[in-house]
């Protein structure tokens, strides 16, 4: 809360992935392509094959265009951008691991100066030096994502570090041996697909058709890596926090089901390109290949961030930047006293402190189709429950005045026409919308929470019953404040439901 809130209209986390996603693409193959272009130079000058060396200089103006110079501005976006999102979080790892950057980026210079020299090299240097830099360049690309590795596994699964506070205890956490393989995996499987970006712009040949097989080959090895290291990944990871992502967060489990299609996609598309029709590889199924791999690394790091929540760094910092060990001090003294930077909009400000970082009002996962419609009691009773709502959400740690502050800025941004007038609904589709956003945040039919074995079946007496105690029945559970159409609309409803809630 130390830091000026920066404000804008898009949601944090799509801004976020925009700029990392692309990066880590492109970044792995920076690691990977350095491999494949020392390995492929080493079989060439062995087999005095010119074609291939004429090929691989090609490649390498690819590599580097690509790596350093875009890999390179995205690399430092990817700084900017978490400095503003969230600053104290950005301070924790800077913090925390000083001399692990400092060696990054130590291996960054390294591997920035290699690469320039390997692609000016070609002819200028012996076959020897130039393979030796070659090398080097690997080592270093290799030893970065080592370290970052280690930093970036911390954040889902810090391990001993949350009690021990030592560099070495967060670095080598439970997720960073699976984690490093898998993405070492990544790296081999990138550079198989972009060097068929540089093979594809071949005239239809033997050398082409030769060229399209052995790039196929490092693809396949690399993605055969991946889908078991991931298994190993995904058994690392502490059992409460990806059942609790299956329980509450479709999105994460969307993404895991896109990675498998994405990854079945590759390897077809490997073994019928690579290995029956090398030949008629081409720029449009070479760009497919790369549009999979991208959809493989993007589902990935969106299942990876997203079962974070709601933390940042799992067990020490929630995402809207709130230590756990601040928990008893917000809750006794409120997020307004910890403000340092306040605008004089008390709604705004809690909202911005303690929402923004994941929700947008009708934006990035908006809370107006949330709200609209309901009144304020209802969203402050929504804000006290936060922590139980499916998705995963910290808790809301303010003070009783500030709920309400909060629920009257969200109200005020909301359509405050009856849920009915809205969506131009009556009977039992009013009903089921009033679920939706009254009980569906919470209980979810055949999911989350599935009250239904305990609502089919009543009187009508008894569904009055409990909507009149609803607020009462849990510290965390709103009070039905519908008005009396919605009431009679969700008992209608609520009587339609069939055994089994579906």
């Amino acid at each position: 809360m130390n830091y000026p809130f920066w404000d804008v209209d898009i949601g944090y986390g799509l801004l976020m992935a925009s700029i990392a996603v692309i990066h880590v693409f492109v970044s792995h193959f920076a690691i990977g392509g350095g491999l494949y272009l020392v390995v492929t130079e080493w079989l060439a000058v062995k087999r005095g094959d010119s074609q291939m060396l004429d090929y691989l200089h090609r490649l390498s103006k690819f590599f580097v265009l690509v790596t350093v110079v875009f890999g390179a501005l995205t690399g430092v976006g990817i700084w900017f951008i978490i400095g503003l999102l969230n600053p104290t979080a950005t301070e924790a790892l800077i913090r925390n691991f000083i001399w692990g950057w400092a060696t990054e980026w130590t291996f960054f210079v390294i591997e920035i100066t290699a690469a320039l020299l390997y692609l000016y090299g070609w002819k200028r240097m012996s076959n020897r030096d130039h393979q030796i830099v070659g090398w080097i360049y690997f080592g270093a690309a290799w030893m970065s994502l080592f370290v970052i590795n280690g930093i970036v596994t911390f954040m889902l699964t810090p391990g001993e570090w949350l009690s021990s506070g030592l560099f070495w205890d967060g670095f080598f956490n439970p997720t960073f041996w699976s984690s490093l393989v898998l993405r070492t995996g990544v790296c081999v499987m990138l550079a198989g697909l972009y060097s068929q970006m540089v093979a594809s712009r071949y005239d239809p040949s033997d050398f082409k058709g030769r060229m399209v097989r052995f790039n196929s080959g490092w693809g396949l090895v690399g993605l055969v890596v991946v889908i078991f290291s991931f298994i190993w990944y995904i058994a690392q990871i502490p059992a409460g926090i990806t059942s609790t992502a299956s329980e509450t967060m479709k999105l994460p489990m969307k993404a895991v089901s896109i990675s498998h299609w994405s990854a079945a996609a590759i390897g077809i598309m490997l073994l019928i390109f690579g290995f029956i029709v090398p030949r008629r590889m081409n720029l449009l199924f070479a760009s497919l290949l790369m549009l999979f791999g991208l959809a493989w690394f993007g589902s990935y790091e969106w299942y990876r961030e997203s079962i974070r929540k709601p933390y940042v760094i799992q067990g020490y910092m929630y995402g809207n930047a709130i230590k756990v060990a601040q928990e008893e001090k917000y809750r006794e003294e409120g997020y307004l006293q910890q403000i340092a930077y306040r605008t004089g909009d008390d709604g705004a400000d809690l909202f911005r402190r303690a929402c923004r970082s994941c929700h947008t009002i009708d934006g990035y996962l908006p809370l107006k189709p949330a709200y609209d419609g309901t009144e304020v009691e209802f969203i402050a009773g929504t804000i006290r429950g936060a922590h139980v709502i499916k998705g995963n959400m910290p808790p809301f740690m303010g003070t009783e005045e500030e709920i309400q502050l909060l629920a009257e800025y969200l109200h005020a941004q909301m359509d405050s026409r009856s849920i009915g007038e809205i969506y131009s609904l009556s009977g039992r589709k009013l009903g089921e919308k009033v679920y939706d956003l009254r009980c569906g945040k919470c209980h979810e039919f055949g999911g989350f929470n599935d009250k239904a074995e305990s609502l089919i079946g009543l009187e009508d007496a008894d569904y009055h019953d409990l909507l009149d105690m609803a607020g009462d029945l849990a510290e965390e559970m709103p009070p039905f404040t519908g008005d009396s159409t919605e009431r009679a609309a969700l008992i209608e409803y609520l009587k339609s439901i069939p055994e089994g809630g579906n």
